[in-house]
């Protein structure tokens, strides 16, 4: 063979193969869904339940949407939450862990509780640990936070191994 084959070939392999060997090497994410209950607290106060799931955008930020459903000093209320959430700990070096976020709040409520209306939305929280030995499982968070009124949140959240 050449020499100019060999560098043409060797160059191909470089160009095809090295690409294929380093993604192999990042972590993979799964969607991560949670469970919560939050306490939105403003001139009428709700307290709700709700569903979430987020997908990383990025190592340090997860995105995603909630939905909360409710009762409000007047009757049944609901939420939907667009979210970002920043974790300093993203490799889950710590047992606990905040974080920080933000995003855009809708809450949907009676006429007499002020109607549907959107808000900003930012948080603050902190992220427990894996169960002890275990590879994933469902992690405690709590966080509080302004958006629409003061808001506390217990989130139970699925974990995922060596990330938050």
């Amino acid at each position: 063979m050449a020499a100019s084959h060999r560098t043409w070939l060797v160059s191909l392999i470089v160009v095809f193969a090295v690409p294929a060997v380093a993604g192999g090497q990042l972590p993979q994410q799964s969607l991560q869904v949670e469970g919560r209950l939050d306490g939105i607290f403003a001139r009428t106060a709700g307290v709700e339940a709700g569903l979430g799931i987020t997908i990383p955008a990025g190592i340090y930020v997860r995105s995603g949407l909630l939905a909360g459903l409710g009762a409000g000093r007047h009757g049944v209320e609901g939420r939907t939450d667009f979210v970002s959430r920043f974790s300093l700990d993203p490799f889950r070096q710590s047992r606990w862990a905040p974080y920080a976020g933000g995003g855009i709040s809708g809450r949907y409520r009676s006429e007499l509780d002020g109607g549907a209306r959107a808000y900003l939305l930012i948080f603050l929280g902190v992220e427990g640990p894996l169960p002890l030995g275990e590879m994933a499982g469902w992690v405690p968070a709590f966080e509080l936070g302004l958006g629409g009124g003061a808001r506390v949140g217990i989130v139970l959240r699925q974990g995922i191994n060596a990330r938050r």
